[in-house]
């Protein structure tokens, strides 16, 4: 299995911040690998909200990256599972207050690579450390 967890402090309230992350159309303003991202099942951010998402793949192609949100506790913990391309992996963002205004969040990726993927263990293993790290962009796409 391949698994990151990065961690990174925001300077903005808990609550501004999971909602931030819990509204899968900001995911442009932080995840450089995303072409587009369009709400194609629910209402807005809970369990069962589904995202259609197109990112960036190997030698300048487009890939599939749809997900569902599979828990929904705000403003501490949201997890996903990514259900369309050719990566499934899990999810979550742990959230916490640090002081008044400041939140810690910990973004984790797990992936369990399954037939041909599991020849391409090196690549996966940074592929996902590099999506990982991009919870750090986050203070800067919030502004704070």
């Amino acid at each position: 299995m391949a698994h990151a967890a990065e961690t990174v402090m925001v300077n903005r309230p808990i609550a501004e911040v999971f909602e931030f992350l819990a509204d899968g159309m900001n995911e442009q303003k932080w995840r450089p690998e995303v072409v587009s991202i369009e709400l194609v099942d629910g209402t807005g951010p809970g369990v069962g909200t589904t995202y259609a998402q197109s990112m960036k793949g190997p030698a300048g192609r487009t890939i599939k990256g749809d997900y569902r949100i599979t828990r929904y506790e705000a403003p501490t913990r949201m997890d996903f599972e990514t259900i369309a391309g050719p990566a499934r992996p899990l999810g979550s963002f742990v959230l916490r207050e640090i002081v008044p205004g400041t939140t810690e969040v910990t973004f984790t990726i797990d992936l369990t690579p399954k037939g041909a993927m599991v020849l391409m263990k090196g690549m996966i293993t940074k592929q996902v450390a590099s999506e990982a790290a991009n919870i750090h962009n986050v203070p800067k796409a919030m502004g704070a």
